[in-house]
């Protein structure tokens, strides 16, 4: 019997980016994380971008604390239910700022809606 081979997905299910082996959604067009495209999608914005609208996004500076003396920081994101049960917890990023160092952080959280799987392209033969 000669078919189409369908991948079928659902709402949430990950996959690791095979570029920076971050954990994305298995939907994700292009990763998040470093920008890589994963496959083609007709579908796709102009220049390759996943549609995605931001629903939440803040944005801070953090200036080193004096002159004479480095400020360590941590950058730590923490992911709660809404039991407020902690379900993810990661260190992104720690460094120092000393004198008139500054970095500015922006931390965001993108949706979109998940699509059904494509077909996909070569055929099965049973």
């Amino acid at each position: 019997m000669i078919g189409i081979a369908r991948s079928t997905t659902h709402a949430g299910a990950t996959r690791t980016c095979p570029h920076c082996r971050a954990t994305i959604l298995e939907s994700a067009v292009v990763c998040p994380g470093c920008k890589h495209h994963l496959r083609f999608d007709k579908d796709a914005r102009p220049g390759g971008a996943a549609a995605t609208k931001t629903a939440w996004q803040v944005e801070g500076t953090l200036d080193a604390e004096r002159m004479d003396s480095a400020t360590e920081f941590t950058i730590l994101i923490t992911v709660r239910n809404e039991r407020n049960e902690e379900v993810a917890r990661q260190v992104v990023n720690v460094g120092a700022l000393q004198g008139v160092e500054r970095r500015t952080f922006t931390l965001s959280i993108e949706t979109s809606e998940p699509r059904p799987a494509a077909p996909l392209s070569g055929l099965r033969r049973r």
